[in-house]
C-alpha cells in the first residue's frame, strides 16, 4: 500500500496526474488555489512543513484564514485575535466604583482650593493695611510687660469723604485730624482688658523726636489735653505721651476714620443694640429711642461721638465707645459673616481701606486684636475708664496711684481688680 497522500508516488518529489508545477492531484492548480475557509471553533493546523513530523505535512492553505482579513486580527481573526470579543457575546459584570478612593480625591482637592482661597484672601488683606506708623522714633519707651497692648485711635479724619458724605454723617469740614476715641486693649492670659482714655484727660507732653523734622524737643512739662499729642505731631507723638504717663509699653498702633467706621458697620447690615434711655444731639446727629435697635452706619458714627447729651460728657462718651465696639467685634465675628464671602470681603475692605497700623502689625496680630475685643463682651475680660481723681482747668486728671496699681497688674499679666470711673 502507498504510504503516500493522494498522487504522490513512493519517490519523494515524484508525482503522476500533474498539470502543474507543485501538483499534488487531478485538478488543476488553478482550482485549488481558492483559500479553504475553516468554521469557527476548528482547530487550526500548525503552517509549514513540520520535518519532526513529515506525515502531517500541511501546504499552508488549511489555516483557516480567510484572505483580506489581517492575520490573528481583526473580526473572526485567527489564532492569536486581540480585537475582543465576536459581537452580541455578553459583557462581563461591570466593576464597582471605588467610592473610597474617590472620596479621598475629592477631599484632597477641597483642601487645595479652602488653603489656595485662603492663602489668597491674607495677601489680598494684608496688602490693604496701611502701615504708616513708625514706633521706631519712640524715644524712652517702658519696658514690655506680659501680653499685648493695642492703641486703639478713632481719628475724625474726613479722608476720601464727599462734600455729601460729611454732610450726612454730621462730620464737619474740619481740616486735618484729631482723635474722637482713644482706648487701650490689653490682651494677655487673664482675659482681656479694654482701657477707655478720655480724649480731655489731662497729661503731661514729653521729650520726643519729630515724626517728620527728626528734631529733638524736650521736655518743658507742659501739660495739656490728651488728643493735642496727637493733633500736634500725629500717632508717634500720641504713643509716647500715653507710654510716659502711664508706664504702660505700646505693642501695636490701630486707627480708623470715620467713613472706615461707617462702612464696616453697613457691610455687616448694621449693629444690634440696647440704649437703655433715649438722648438727641445736634452736633452729632443723634437721635435714638430706648430699647433694641439695629444702627446702620450712619446712626452708629452718631452713637459713638454724642457727649453733650450727657451729664458726665466724655466719661460717658467713652462708655458709649466701648459697649458699641464690643457688640461690633461680637456680630462681626460669626460664621455668617466669616463664612460667608459676600459679606466677609465687603467687610474686610470696608475696615482695611480706612485702617493706618504701625510698621510691625501683621494681619495674625490685627485678628487677635479683634477677637481680644470680641471676649470683653463675652464675659472673658474687663471694661473700664482710665481712673480719674478730679479735674483741673476742665480737663480730667488720673488717679495716679490707681493707675500705677493697674498697669502692674497688666504688665504681670494678672487679672485686673482696679476699678475706673
Amino acid at each position: 500500500m502507498n504510504d503516500w497522500p493522494d498522487g504522490w508516488t513512493g519517490d519523494r518529489g515524484e508525482r503522476s496526474n500533474r498539470y502543474g508545477r507543485g501538483s499534488a492531484g487531478a485538478q488543476p492548480e488553478g482550482a485549488r488555489a481558492m483559500p479553504h475557509v475553516r468554521p469557527r471553533g476548528v482547530p487550526q493546523q500548525s503552517q509549514g512543513y513540520d520535518r519532526g513530523h513529515e506525515p502531517g505535512y500541511d501546504s499552508g492553505y488549511n489555516t483557516g484564514q480567510v484572505y483580506g482579513s489581517p492575520p490573528g486580527g481583526g473580526q473572526g481573526g485567527g489564532h492569536g485575535g486581540h480585537g475582543g470579543p465576536p459581537p452580541g457575546a455578553p459583557r462581563g459584570p461591570r466593576q464597582a466604583p471605588d467610592w473610597r478612593r474617590r472620596i479621598k480625591v475629592g477631599a484632597l482637592a477641597l483642601v487645595v482650593v479652602i488653603l489656595g482661597v485662603s492663602i489668597g484672601t491674607y495677601f489680598w488683606a494684608d496688602g490693604k493695611l496701611k502701615r504708616e506708623v513708625d514706633l521706631a522714633k519712640v524715644i524712652e519707651r517702658p519696658s514690655s510687660g506680659d501680653g499685648t497692648n493695642y492703641l486703639i485711635v478713632g481719628s475724625d479724619s474726613r479722608e476720601g469723604m464727599s462734600d455729601e458724605e460729611k454732610k450726612k454723617l454730621h462730620t464737619g469740614s474740619a481740616e486735618g485730624k484729631r482723635t474722637d476715641s482713644m482706648m487701650i486693649l490689653h490682651d494677655g492670659s487673664s482675659g482681656p482688658t479694654l482701657i477707655s482714655l478720655p480724649r480731655d484727660s489731662n497729661v503731661t507732653i514729653p521729650s520726643f523726636v519729630g515724626s517728620e523734622s527728626g528734631k529733638t524737643y524736650p521736655n518743658t512739662g507742659r501739660q495739656t489735653k490728651l488728643n493735642a499729642a496727637y493733633a500736634e505731631d500725629g500717632p508717634e507723638l500720641l504713643v509716647r505721651t500715653v507710654e510716659f504717663n502711664t508706664g504702660l509699653h505700646i505693642d501695636h498702633y490701630v486707627e480708623i476714620g470715620f467713613a472706615g467706621f461707617a462702612n464696616i458697620v453697613d457691610a455687616i447690615g448694621g449693629v444690634e443694640l440696647d440704649i437703655p434711655k433715649a438722648f438727641k444731639d445736634k452736633k452729632s446727629g443723634a437721635d435714638f429711642q430706648a430699647g433694641k435697635q439695629t444702627l446702620d452706619g450712619e446712626q452708629a458714627l452718631a452713637f459713638v461721638r454724642t457727649r453733650y447729651a450727657f451729664a458726665n460728657s466724655d466719661l460717658d462718651r467713652t462708655k458709649n465707645q466701648q459697649k458699641f465696639l464690643a457688640a461690633l467685634a461680637s456680630q462681626t465675628a460669626t460664621p455668617g459673616t466669616i463664612l460667608n464671602p459676600f459679606a466677609f470681603y465687603p467687610t474686610m475692605s470696608a475696615g482695611l481701606d480706612t485702617l493706618i497700623v504701625d510698621k510691625d502689625m501683621s494681619l495674625w496680630s490685627l485678628g487677635q486684636m479683634f477677637f481680644a475685643m470680641k471676649g470683653v463682651t463675652g464675659g472673658e475680660g474687663t471694661s473700664m475708664n482710665m481712673p480719674i481723681s478730679g479735674s483741673v482747668g476742665g480737663n480730667l486728671v488720673w488717679d495716679k496711684a490707681k493707675v500705677k496699681e493697674l498697669v502692674n497688674q497688666l504688665n504681670n499679666d494678672e487679672k485686673v481688680t482696679v476699678s475706673g470711673n
